[in-house]
């Protein structure tokens, strides 16, 4: 049967080193209760209805060995693995390019150390995306933030509400998204985020109220936190 709605894609770039782990193994390939935090974070989009396809970015010596964790997981909507770049949009584009796509299609760009999104969350993003084009998730910082400019003394105190830490996946229409990286190739641009590279069209980006679970496993104890996020959503059910 012909799909009624268009493709919904999640581009997961996982092709980093993470230094800050401070491990010879990188972050996405370290174990949280016994499975790679990479096959976590597919889980997430296998289980999501509304997501078609999932593409991969990993580094070129990994792409072996990721194809068997794909196969060994049943991750079936994985349909791409691609080397990644020298930078996330690099591995983004890379993989991008490898997936058809039409303009109204939906992209979600997902961290590959983020396994702990909820499938409602996703949803939401995909809502929000076809409607305003862009969407991304954040949420506000729950401590006073400061500013110091030399790190030695304080500045002064930034306005907590007006403040959002940005997380993902990020969402966006295929065909803005296209264009946010041909400008970006053309200008010789390199951003953090793929939403900063449409902003840069003058398109304004929705915002989406995140998950404090959410989080970004970078440090040995994001790993530990991990873990305890993990225990909780297996005995709530979510998936």
């Amino acid at each position: 049967m012909a799909r009624l709605r268009p493709k919904v894609v999640a581009i997961i770039p996982a092709a980093g080193t993470g230094t800050r782990m401070k491990s010879n193994v990188p972050k996405q390939f370290l174990l949280l209760q016994r499975k790679p935090v990479l096959v976590h974070t597919i889980q997430r989009f296998e289980f999501a209805p509304e997501v078609d396809e999932v593409a991969v970015a990993v580094p070129e010596a990994s792409i072996a060995e990721v194809e068997a964790l794909v196969s060994r997981y049943r991750l079936h909507k994985v349909g791409v693995v691609v080397a990644g770049g020298a930078r996330r949009q690099d591995s983004v584009f890379n993989a991008f390019q490898r997936v058809a796509l039409k303009d109204s299609d939906v992209v979600l760009v997902h961290d590959a150390v983020r396994p702990f999104i909820d499938g409602k969350l996703i949803a939401r993003l995909i809502r929000e995306c076809r409607e305003h084009h862009a969407a991304v998730p954040a949420v506000q910082p729950k401590d006073t933030v400061r500013q110091s400019k030399g790190g030695v003394h304080f500045d002064g105190t930034l306005d907590r509400s007006a403040l959002w830490l940005i997380q993902t996946p990020q969402a966006f229409k295929a065909g803005l998204l296209l264009k946010a990286f041909e400008r970006a190739g053309r200008d010789r641009i390199s951003a953090t985020d793929e939403a900063a590279l449409v902003e840069r069209l003058g398109v304004k980006v929705r915002v989406v109220e995140g998950s404090y679970d959410n989080i970004k496993i970078t440090t040995v104890e994001d790993v530990e936190l991990g873990g305890l996020i993990l225990e909780r959503w297996n005995a709530a059910g979510i998936r």
